[in-house]
């Protein structure tokens, strides 16, 4: 029975953990092991790029009770909300990223009738070329290299258009986004454990940082959560 419950904790978050150093990112899952040696062992998870031995990342690691906790808690604390004031929490979320989608909106909007506005002006200027070739009014080696010019021009600027265009369609679908997540919370009503399923369906991944001890002896560390499709909102 013991052994099932080690390969549970094992494979409970796998595909969710991250560890960060903490200064850089280094990206590597977290390697799950047990403290034995403890008068109560527990089980942990420690950044597998030390781990492995090669001793280019920390060897910083989170108990997998306090992990569990953490992720209960906070799955809870959102089911909560879902369920007793669902127009507030959307407005929570779509709020959090308001302001900085609004300046970017504009400075995509003002950027995308720039684009639009010179490459019609392109177009123009290519058509006009072609007429001025056709009439005899400019050389064929000057019509060839303004044509080449040209083309290239416009290619970037349909280019830059076509993503301005996908951007500005990404940042309208940040409200359906939310609203698909919402959903998802309310079908898990106060859970009360973990499942793999429960993470699958709305967790994309969790980050856990170096822990930082005080000059109490206190122990700090973050944990981030990156939900699907809203991604990170603690």
């Amino acid at each position: 029975r013991r052994k099932e419950k080690s390969a549970l904790r094992f494979s409970l978050f796998i595909g969710f953990y991250r560890s960060t150093d903490t200064q850089t990112v280094c990206g590597w899952s977290l390697a799950y092991g047990e403290n034995k040696q403890n008068k109560n062992p527990y089980g942990y998870y420690h950044c597998s790029k030390n781990g492995q031995g090669l001793r280019q990342c920390s060897m910083h690691y989170i108990r997998y009770d306090v992990l569990y906790a953490y992720v209960l808690a906070r799955l809870q604390y959102w089911s909560m909300l879902a369920q007793k004031d669902e127009d507030n929490l959307l407005k929570r979320l779509l709020n959090a990223s308001d302001r900085e989608r609004n300046s970017a909106k504009k400075k995509q909007a003002a950027e995308l009738k720039k684009a639009e506005k010179r490459k019609a002006e392109v177009d123009g200027l290519f058509a006009k070329m072609y007429e001025d070739w056709s009439a005899g009014r400019i050389t064929e080696y000057n019509f060839n290299m303004l044509s080449e010019k040209y083309q290239n021009e416009q290619k970037e600027l349909e280019t830059k258009i076509r993503q301005l265009h996908e951007t500005m369609e990404a940042a309208v679908q940040t409200a359906a986004d939310a609203e698909k997540w919402i959903a998802l919370m309310k079908q898990y009503v106060n859970p009360v454990e973990l499942t793999a399923e429960l993470l699958n369906t709305l967790i994309e991944k969790i980050t856990v940082h170096e822990a930082v001890k005080g000059e109490d002896g206190s122990r700090e560390q973050e944990v981030e959560i990156y939900y699907r499709f809203i991604g990170k909102i603690d």
